[in-house]
């Protein structure tokens, strides 16, 4: 019973220990994913000259679903001001189901998504992010450097019930020049479907 134990918490040691940390550079920033337009693209393709922003998303978590539409209204308001942004898709154990890439053009086109939206293979991206949860968001600075990670904002049912919109404080801080004042929330979402 005691090795049972002893192995849980090491393996959730190791789990967390992958987190990608405040102060980190952008991983694999050239490793290619398959955008919905049909070709492939890097990070270092969608980063913006004042930033970047990666949302780990997908099309069937009801979480995604409460929270998109303002991943639209992110990009209208900050892809004019510099920021790049990608919604990346790691549930690649569904590539042949409901995140399959003919869902993922049409989920993209039913939401309006003005951003690339892209499938990562075997989610490698993920597994460099640390990313668990759907969606899970990553802002990096001009340096491609992270500068806050977690969710969008305290109220995935009602955008007009927000009372902290943490992404978009954090890219106006960034943007003036700011310290982040809160760098960090807790990413709420389904899980990650990896291989």
């Amino acid at each position: 019973m005691r090795k049972i134990i002893l192995s849980f918490f090491i393996l959730a040691t190791y789990c967390l220990a992958n987190e990608l940390s405040l102060g980190s550079y952008m991983p694999e920033i050239d490793y290619e994913l398959y955008d919905i337009s049909g070709s492939k693209l890097t990070l270092n393709d969608i980063k913006g000259s004042s930033g970047t922003l990666v949302i780990f998303s997908c099309n069937t978590c009801p979480w995604v679903i409460r929270w998109e539409d303002r991943y639209v209204s992110i990009a209208e308001k900050y892809v004019p001001k510099g920021i790049g942004m990608i919604a990346v898709n790691s549930n690649s154990a569904r590539f042949k189901g409901d995140d399959s890439m003919k869902k993922m053009v049409k989920h993209a086109k039913d939401n309006d998504y003005n951003f690339p939206y892209a499938q990562d293979p075997d989610s490698k991206l993920a597994k460099a992010f640390g990313a668990r949860k759907t969606p899970h968001v990553y802002l990096f600075d001009g340096k491609n450097r992270l500068v806050y990670t977690g969710a969008i904002d305290d109220n995935a049912r009602n955008a007009e019930l927000v009372d902290e919109n943490f992404l978009a404080n954090a890219i106006d801080q960034m943007l003036n020049g700011q310290l982040i004042k809160k760098p960090i929330s807790k990413a709420i979402g389904c899980s990650i479907k990896f291989p």
